[in-house]
């Protein structure tokens, strides 16, 4: 099987669901599910962090990563999520400088929440519609006038870039490039495996 790697980001004071809500959807797909047990996933999942050792996420929870910035293996598909600690990583030119050339390079690009920020901050998302928080809505149109901001749409998809609202959306967004991947059964099967509502309804939920 050739496996499509999905590379999650990670740093201190990430939200946790934005980042295991993904990596719970990407590890539990099966394109078999009777041989759920058998088969892997069709999609490799990692962590990664700009250093080694433990990255503690919001609410306390340590985290090991798989990876540093610097032995990533070459990914299909990055996940950049959210949390507080946005505010401090949208300064660090060496994690930007990361996604940036990642996001060059990927088949697809995603974020969660406000780590859709961090896309805006490298460029990537100028011309682009996409999507965050709503409480940060505004802090993304402040800072990014040149990205259309889509405030009524839970997950946003342009091209290859697919942006969520926040925290839980990154599982709808998950969801969506596993449907993107393969197709919508595939997709429905993994959402009811995770006993998950399968996301019909794009809109906004707050």
């Amino acid at each position: 099987m050739d496996r499509k790697r999905v590379g999650i980001l990670i740093f201190d004071e990430v939200e946790v669901l934005d980042f295991c809500g993904p990596f719970e959807v990407f590890s539990a797909v099966r394109l078999n599910p009777e041989q759920r047990r058998e088969e892997p996933s069709p999609f490799e999942v990692f962590l990664v962090a700009e250093q080694s050792g433990a990255v503690i996420a919001n609410g306390g929870l340590w985290v090991m990563p798989d990876y540093t910035l610097k032995n990533c293996p070459p990914l299909d598909i990055l996940v950049v999520p959210g949390g507080w600690g946005t505010r401090r990583e949208i300064k660090n030119k060496t994690l930007l400088a990361w996604i940036k050339k990642q996001g060059q390079k990927v088949e697809t690009l995603t974020s969660v929440c406000t780590g859709s920020m961090l896309l805006g901050q490298t460029g990537l998302l100028k011309g682009r519609r996409a999507t965050t928080h709503w409480q940060a809505l505004d802090w993304m149109r402040e800072s990014f006038p040149n990205v259309s901001v889509e405030d009524k749409l839970h997950v946003v998809e342009d091209g290859n870039i697919f942006t969520s609202a926040g925290i839980s959306a990154g599982i709808d967004m998950a969801l969506r490039v596993v449907a993107h991947y393969y197709d919508e059964e595939v997709s429905r099967d993994t959402a009811r495996y995770m006993e998950y509502p399968f996301p019909d309804d794009n809109t906004r939920r707050v």
